[in-house]
């Protein structure tokens, strides 16, 4: 069965070529960002701050907090984007994230050839992406869109093309931010009957959010968290 154990992590971001009075003023008259610190001379963000927790199959997990208070960063050390300054993180299960989910997509390529790409970087395999392909451009609606750059784009059919790759193949661990579901309005109602079927069938969901309608629509355990503590 599908399990994400966290121990002890702290995960810490440099701030390179910044003014170190500026960024500490700003920091200290802020009551919802990481904790500032300094290594030597460089600036430091402490993001996650010694934070721990089990999440288990069948958890269904509102992660939530004022900007800055750990959440994204939280996501993306589970997905595995980011590594953890200290501690451990074991992931047991596949795991699909929607957030960010138009990283990775190649503006100088057509619809066609970024589902491969993407589908690639989700850890499919070819003929995977190929099996998905059909069901995948009928459910983006972009027809003959998909043969163009999309560089050619609106933000909606970017929108549309990422999140109908991410949603094509059921992972065990499903990793989302509420972001997901700003988009064109013709789209969101379509989108959010598949995220419906998509978060049923998955064995572990952790949501970031401000949202209490999604806390509840998705959610049965809520872990809150202050300046990358959870508390």
């Amino acid at each position: 069965m599908s399990d994400i154990l966290i121990s002890n992590i702290t995960v810490e971001y440099p701030i390179y070529d910044a003014d170190n009075r500026s960024l500490k003023k700003s920091l200290i008259n802020t009551a919802t960002g990481g904790k500032f610190t300094k290594k030597g001379e460089t600036p430091m963000i402490t993001a996650l701050q010694n934070f721990s927790t089990h999440i288990q199959h069948g958890d269904r997990i509102g992660l939530t907090g004022h900007n800055g208070s750990g959440k994204s960063t939280l996501l993306r050390v589970i997905a595995g984007i980011l590594k953890p300054s200290k501690g451990n993180v074991t992931v047991n299960g596949s795991v699909s994230t929607l957030f960010d989910i138009g990283l990775g997509m190649d503006d100088h390529l057509t619809g066609y050839e970024n589902i491969m790409i993407k589908g690639l970087l989700l850890g499919m395999t070819k003929k995977q992406i190929l099996e998905k392909t059909d069901e995948i451009v009928e459910f983006t609606e972009l027809g003959n869109f998909l043969s163009v750059p999309i560089h050619t784009y609106s933000d909606g059919m970017r929108l549309r093309l990422a999140f109908s790759v991410s949603t094509a193949f059921q992972p065990d661990i499903l990793l989302m931010d509420e972001g997901i579901l700003a988009g064109d309005a013709a789209f969101i109602e379509k989108a959010e009957k598949r995220l419906d079927q998509f978060v049923d069938n998955s064995s572990i969901l952790i949501l970031a959010t401000h949202s209490r309608d999604l806390l509840d629509r998705f959610c049965h355990k809520e872990i809150a968290l202050t300046k990358g503590r959870k508390i």
